[in-house]
């Protein structure tokens, strides 16, 4: 049995709503800034590859989609840098700092000459600043989770929290429409050849934004109380750290297997699928995504707030088992054409949805105040770094290899059992204190 730590918080923890409003938007904003690059890079991924790479239109794509996965190998490096620093200086400046980095780093990819100008330099520097832009996001999404979680009160952390997964799907199709609309507006000639920069330069005002929204909120109450409430100010080593807490690492290691191979594949990998291997034209491969993530945004407030009253086991189980069943069904769908893959994208994404909505909500709460920002991003971004961002670049690899257009739903289901055999060893945190460690010896009874 779980004892759970209640009593009154403290009054430096009480949260007013404009200011929680506030916190919610500056959190937001960031992850859609981060989710904007990745969704320009994914749904342009045809121009870029045409513009900076040699080589054949396949070969050329399947650089592309490595360089993508270049980008999350790093990442792991930036959860061990900007974690500790979070725990130790606080949430907000370190997530001040990394909104401007990885939108300088967007912005400065609209600006490489292409390669029949510098030849290799173009895929060089498309490499380097995707490896920026990995090592920025290594602290952006971790502290973003933990920002809003630790703003959040225990009652309504799901409902609240989901609105950081509104900021990602609203970013990543931006992202989309853009493409979509730039290449409707210019043409194919044109998005080649100048077309498919535009949106790269929209993420420096992005980034402003929200670094001005960031550098205006304090610091969360939780960590605000920890530090001046005589808690531990400093971070332990990365030793000290696996060895306390190695068993919520795992839990959130195991879980973001299944949760980003199917977010990578369903999101980046999809409009590159629908187009070579199902032979929808450009613009129908941007279109399907797009009305997806449309129907995912308004679930995603419901099913947080759903899994404040029933518990966030309940739907990842949910979640998982869905998609384990029903993936293969819904790809073959897909393949059948436009209406098929519209209405299979939408099904697959609200089997997502349960997930997705509930990350900030979930990861945050496995780990205590003084180690949750490194222990989180940490876990979170090395397994990320192995599973999630390398999706892409593996569905498109087993489907040359084998020649079966499902492997990409077989990949998929791979992961959703990694995730159930995972989610028994997660306990249930819904309505309980980020001051409650679900993992301490000391609080099991």
């Amino acid at each position: 049995m779980i004892v759970e730590v209640s009593g009154t918080p403290p009054p430096e923890a009480v949260t007013d709503r404009a200011t929680l409003r506030r916190a919610i938007a500056a959190s937001a904003l960031g992850n859609a800034t981060e989710w904007f690059d990745y969704g320009i890079y994914a749904y342009g991924v045809t121009y870029i590859s045409a513009a900076l790479f040699p080589g054949d239109v396949d070969e050329a794509v399947l650089f592309a989609l490595a360089t993508f996965a270049i980008s999350f190998l790093v990442r792991p490096l930036g959860g061990l840098f900007w974690g500790p620093l979070g725990d130790r200086l606080g949430r907000k400046s370190v997530l001040a700092f990394t909104i401007l980095l990885m939108s300088g780093a967007t912005l400065c990819v609209g600006l490489i000459p292409d390669y029949a100008s510098i030849g290799f330099w173009a895929p060089t520097l498309l490499i380097l600043l995707r490896m920026v832009q990995g090592f920025s996001t290594g602290g952006e999404y971790g502290g973003a989770a933990t920002f809003m979680a630790e703003y959040a009160p225990d009652d309504r952390r799901g409902f609240y929290g989901s609105f950081l997964e509104f900021g990602t799907l609203a970013g990543f199709s931006f992202g989309a429409f853009l493409m979509l609309a730039f290449s409707l507006l210019l043409g194919d000639a044109a998005m080649h050849e100048w077309g498919w920069r535009i949106p790269f330069l929209i993420a420096a005002p992005m980034g402003l934004i929200g670094m001005y929204l960031r550098s205006r909120m304090e610091d969360t109450p939780i960590f605000r109380e920890e530090r001046h409430g005589g808690g531990r100010t400093g971070t332990p080593r990365l030793s000290t750290l696996v060895r306390r807490h190695w068993r919520p690492m795992l839990v959130v290691a195991g879980l973001v297997v299944a949760l980003n191979v199917v977010n990578y594949t369903l999101l980046s990998y999809m409009p590159t699928y629908l187009q070579r291997r199902i032979g929808l034209s450009p613009d129908q491969a941007l279109i399907v995504p797009i009305i997806g993530m449309l129907f995912m945004m308004l679930f995603l407030p419901f099913a947080g707030s759903l899994s404040d009253r029933i518990g966030r086991r309940a739907l990842w189980a949910f979640s998982l088992t869905g998609l384990l069943l029903a993936v293969v069904p819904l790809y073959m769908l897909m393949a059948t054409g436009l209406a098929g893959a519209i209405v299979g994208f939408v099904l697959l994404g609200l089997l997502y949805v349960p997930q997705l909505a509930t990350i900030s909500a979930t990861f945050p709460a496995l780990f205590p105040t003084p180690v949750r920002f490194a222990g989180f991003a940490i876990a979170y971004n090395i397994s990320t770094s192995l599973f999630g961002g390398t999706a892409p670049a593996m569905g498109s690899a087993l489907i040359t290899m084998t020649g079966n257009e499902l492997m990409p739903a077989f990949y998929m289901m791979a992961a959703c059992v990694i995730g159930l055999v995972t989610l028994r060893f997660m306990p249930e945190t819904a309505g309980r204190s980020l001051r409650y460690d679900p993992f301490s010896d000391e609080q099991r009874v």
